[in-house]
């Protein structure tokens, strides 16, 4: 039985990155050559808010990564990250308000403005 985030349809035991996020990495990928590639997902202790993400391009999977599949981009995700990312969706917005990676994160109890920062 699969449980279900209250804010998002996704899984708590998986991330989602959405068609338009895929898309971009497809993009960034081909913009650096590259044939074989991911999205690694991680945080990192820092920001505002003491956890910070993470976003890479790589060639592949680590021994401990996650690997998860949407829209034809492999997801990597440590496995010591999971834990504050399951549940989580990856968007990519291009509006007037901004542009970049946009995370919605079902484990943040507190984010920063600048929307790259998070506590739990």
């Amino acid at each position: 039985m699969t449980t279900m985030s209250p804010q998002h349809s996704v899984p708590i035991n998986t991330i989602q990155i959405t068609e338009k996020a895929a898309g971009k990495v497809k993009q960034f990928a081909a913009e650096k050559g590259m044939a074989k590639f991911g999205l690694k997902v991680a945080v990192k202790g820092g920001g505002c808010s003491g956890l910070t993400y993470v976003l890479e391009i790589v060639d592949g999977p680590e021994a401990d990564d996650k690997l998860i599949e949407h829209h034809g981009v492999e997801v990597y995700v440590p496995k010591k990250a999971f834990v504050f990312l399951a549940g989580t969706v990856l968007d990519f917005s291009d509006g007037l308000n901004g542009k970049g990676f946009e995370f919605a994160n079902p484990n943040a109890a507190k984010t920063c403005g600048c929307g790259t920062s998070f506590s739990v």
